[in-house]
């Protein structure tokens, strides 16, 4: 049993560590509410856009003049996995339930006898794949010394994609990063990118005819890398917001959490206390009855 010196540190450190937790939230509350602002600023021109697209892409459709990066290489065996997670700890699952995801896909693809490449954007993610895909990763994109992630950190991950697909280096790309709900909702979210996957628009009974020019293959040939650009910055953003949530919770349980730890070693030490004094007492009654 620990004595009163001990309970007395240990209630001592613990306060420490619940003040560093109470700061981490409220600093992960502030930087909360500008990812939230950018995540949700960006979801009606990324949804535009890929609306756009899509009408674009339905229209060229199967051409054989259609774009490589809708086409695709017209094989399937070489997959190429970009797994998006922070660069620091201490927001719950966040990390590990992105890397999840990312691992069971390549899990499954490797069972069906695919090829998988994985690169990595974001410390924890490196080190949490390469403990299981070590011979699969190929790439690491470091984020740490960037304070607020812009268009042109999207623009250089788009393109070092976009070169390795010209290089043959893969056939499909997915991203996988979290999407932002609320604080305490954040879904880890797989997206292909490479070639292009849009959701199919919906029919609202009025036909729209347009006239392009340049052509539709033309347009799509330019807009095509800056939509792969555009998802991969909406999801960086995503993740951004996804992370502070994440932590703020985190470190509001580790707060509470700390506050009912230290509820508990103070009764023990009340207790402990207590029973010391006590035997002092028995023992200076029984002294002086002796003599």
């Amino acid at each position: 049993m620990p004595n009163l010196k001990d309970l007395k540190n240990r209630i001592e450190s613990v306060k420490n560590t619940r003040k560093i937790t109470k700061a981490m939230q409220m600093v992960a509350a502030a930087k909360l509410r500008r990812a939230q602002e950018a995540a949700e600023q960006s979801r009606p021109y990324t949804e535009r856009f890929n609306a756009v697209m899509g009408g674009l892409a339905s229209s060229v459709g199967g051409s054989a003049s259609a774009p490589k990066l809708l086409g695709g290489t017209g094989k399937d065996d070489v997959h190429l996995l970009v797994i998006m997670t922070a660069e620091r700890g201490l927001c719950g699952g966040f990390n590990s339930n992105i890397a999840k995801l990312g691992r069971a896909r390549a899990q499954e693809l490797l069972a069906q006898g695919k090829t998988v490449k994985v690169i990595t954007v974001g410390k924890k993610g490196r080190d949490s794949i390469k403990r299981d895909l070590g011979e699969n990763f190929v790439g690491h994109v470091d984020l740490t010394e960037v304070k607020r992630v812009g268009y042109e950190n999207a623009q250089d991950i788009a393109r070092d994609l976009l070169t390795r697909f010209d290089g043959e280096e893969f056939d499909v790309c997915t991203i996988f990063f979290s999407k932002f709900v609320n604080v305490v909702t954040q879904i880890p979210t797989a997206q292909q990118i490479i070639p292009a996957s849009f959701d199919e628009a919906e029919d609202d009974g009025a036909s729209t005819l347009y006239d392009y020019e340049p052509s539709e293959e033309a347009i799509l040939a330019d807009l095509l890398p800056r939509g792969v650009a555009t998802q991969i910055f909406a999801a960086l953003l995503e993740n951004g917001a996804s992370e502070q949530g994440s932590r703020m919770s985190a470190m509001d349980n580790a707060t509470r959490n700390a506050g009912d730890m230290i509820d508990k070693l103070t009764i023990q030490y009340n207790r402990s206390r207590q029973a010391v004094i006590t035997n002092e007492l028995i023992e200076i009654i029984s002294g002086a009855e002796a003599l």
